[in-house]
Parts: C-alpha cells; sequence; structure tokens
C-alpha cells in the first residue's frame, strides 16, 4: 500500500504530518510505502524532530518546493503551482506511483486537483466529501461535506448513489438509509432547492432503481439517533453542520471538565466514572475520523481538517488504506452499472 501524504498542508504542517505519519507506519503493516511530498530541506530538518525516521525503506521524500496557502483559491492555484504539495501528491496518484492521496491542506485545491488530474468517475457530475458523524446505528455520512458548495439536484442524487455503495462496500450495510438536510421531515419543508432535490430523488426511488431507501427529510438530531447511512446536502451546509458540530463537542468536553473539577466530591464521582468519559470522548471525536473520502473521482483522495493533529492524520492514513482495501470506487463503479442495466432492461 502507496500512500502520498502533503507533508505541507494544513495549519500545523509540516509537524503533525511527520508525525502522524510516523505513527501510521508504526500502526498498520499493510503500509508499505509512505510518499512525503514538500520541501525537501525542510522535510529533511523537521522529520527527525516528529519521529519520523528518513533512514526507513518504507518512507520516500518527494520533493514539492511550493506550497497551497490554506486562504488561497482552489481551482485557479492548483493550476498556477503546479508544483505544490497538492498537485506534486495528486500527481503521484495519477500515475499509479500512489495508491491513495491523503492531506490536511486547502480543501478547495485537493478537490480541484483532484477533479483535474483524476477525473469524475463517468456517470458522476460531481464529486463530494463524505463525512462522518457517530450515530446511535453506526456513522452518519454528510455528503457533500465542503467539496461543491453551490450543488444542484443531480449533483445530489450522485450522491446518494455513491454514499450507499460506500455505507455498503465499507460498513456492510446492506441497504443503506439516505434522506435529505432540511428543516422540518414534512415533505413540503425546505428550500425550493432540497423540494426539487426531493422531488428528484422520489421520481429515481419509484424505478425500483435505488440502490439505497429513501426515508425523506431529515433534521439535525437525526444525524446522531435516527438510523441514517447518508444525510444529503450541499457542501455549503454540510460543512458548516460538520463545523458546528465538532465545535459543540469540543465546547461540552471542555464545560463537563470545569464542571467536574468544580468540587471534590465531583472529582470523586469523575474518577469512579473515568472509564465512561473516556469512552464517550472517544466516540465523539472527530480525531478518530481522521479523514473523509473524496467520492466520485478516479482515486482514493482522503481530506482531512485544515486544524488537524498528528493523531487525526495518523487516522487519515488509516482511512486512506481502508479505502483502498475495501475498494471504494469499484462499489460506486458496481452502483452505476446496476443502475444503467435495469435502464437498459426498462428501454
Amino acid at each position: 500500500m502507496r500512500v502520498a501524504l502533503d507533508a505541507m498542508g494544513g495549519d500545523r504542517a509540516p509537524a503533525v504530518n511527520l508525525e502522524g505519519g510516523a505513527d501510521a507506519l508504526r500502526r498498520y503493516p499493510s503500509l508499505t510505502t509512505l510518499l512525503v511530498v514538500g520541501d525537501e530541506e525542510i522535510l529533511r530538518e523537521e522529520a527527525p524532530k516528529h519521529g519520523l525516521d528518513l533512514a526507513d525503506p518504507r518512507v520516500k521524500l518527494v520533493h514539492a518546493p511550493e506550497v497551497i496557502g490554506m486562504s488561497e483559491p482552489g481551482a485557479k492555484t492548483v493550476r498556477r503551482k503546479k508544483q505544490s504539495s497538492i498537485s506534486v501528491a495528486m500527481d503521484l496518484v495519477k500515475a499509479g506511483e500512489a495508491d491513495a492521496f491523503v492531506s490536511a491542506g486547502n480543501t478547495g485545491a485537493c478537490v480541484a486537483a483532484a477533479q483535474l488530474k483524476l477525473r469524475l468517475i463517468p456517470g458522476i457530475e460531481r464529486a463530494g466529501i463524505a463525512s462522518g458523524l457517530p450515530n446511535e446505528f453506526g456513522p452518519c455520512h454528510l455528503l457533500d461535506a465542503g467539496a461543491n458548495p453551490e450543488a444542484k439536484p443531480t449533483h445530489l442524487l450522485g450522491y446518494a448513489i455513491m454514499g450507499s455503495a460506500f455505507a455498503k462496500g465499507v460498513y456492510g450495510v446492506a441497504l443503506p438509509k439516505v434522506g435529505i438536510m432540511s428543516n422540518g421531515e414534512e415533505d413540503e419543508k425546505g428550500t425550493a432547492f432540497t423540494k426539487q432535490t426531493f422531488a428528484l430523488i422520489k421520481e429515481f426511488v419509484a424505478t425500483g432503481r435505488a440502490p439505497f431507501e429513501f426515508v425523506g427529510n431529515v433534521e439535525g438530531h437525526d444525524l446522531f439517533e435516527r438510523q441514517l447511512d447518508v444525510c444529503l446536502c450541499d457542501g455549503f451546509t454540510g460543512n458548516v453542520v460538520l463545523k458546528s458540530c465538532e465545535a459543540t463537542a469540543k465546547a461540552m468536553s471542555k464545560w463537563l471538565k470545569q464542571e467536574l473539577l468544580a468540587s471534590p466530591v465531583r472529582k470523586l464521582g469523575a474518577m469512579i466514572a473515568k472509564g465512561a468519559f473516556v469512552n464517550l470522548k472517544e466516540r465523539a471525536n472527530a480525531e478518530a475520523y481522521g479523514g473523509s473520502p473524496l467520492l466520485g473521482v478516479n482515486g482514493v483522495v482522503i481530506i482531512a481538517h485544515g486544524g488537524s493533529t498528528a493523531t487525526a492524520m495518523r487516522n487519515a492514513i488509516r482511512a486512506a488504506v481502508e479505502s483502498v482495501n475495501h475498494k471504494v470506487n469499484d462499489h460506486i463503479i458496481e452502483a452505476l452499472e446496476g443502475i444503467s442495466k435495469m435502464e437498459g432492461g426498462e428501454s
């Protein structure tokens, strides 16, 4: 397994990327090669400080002298900075020298580079980021969580097909449940966009070709307490929801800690319940997911949060390895081919 790591991407680069990469090499035996992409001079100086052994035959430095900043426009900068760490790492996947790409860098640039260099899977109009949230019944994936802010209803239909294929192939869900994020569960609720999407998906489901169960409109609380595998939304809405959920989890953890340390009696209770608190933190911890797959492109692309820690980057690399092992794109292609065959049989 060969993973191309954008070592210069993210708010804490290259430190957390190098540390996360070193940890991934220790933990995941199937990771045979880590292609560390970035300014070689900087990486040679920083790697020893963060536990990455450059003498390890599994580590290969790939020089990329340019960096795309977090605030730079994605597509324009990818075209202008052809030697950026994002572009060079994506080129490795395109050339077949890497099996997957991982970055905590500029999301727009990662999406643009993936679509320009790897191209979309035939039948998919737009790529989408699938970000997992902890749900009582298993992970619920927001799709899209930031790749396509100005989506069309047909894009969300594509997300429904890809998301259900992802849930089947990776999590073994026989018939994934798919809903649309709205401001109420009633069919008539939502914006003009969500109403059009609702009608389109309902019409598609009526043909009998849908590889998922459509549960209609869903609300914010459904993400955590309803049996739901994929929640459809445009990238703007998904990104706001995702970051709000992450911030809420961090705030609640901080407030709970403050209250538990407020008195000796509470401290004693906290010690007794320590195991439960640890498990709860792990369940709600975004770092455990590490990175989110960009579904719809001809390659495995994992996009991590710009503020990722070393633990998150290690888990982003783990997500890349798992996506390759689970053959995520093969499941998406299979789902699309199945729909096409059914269309052909009807005509």
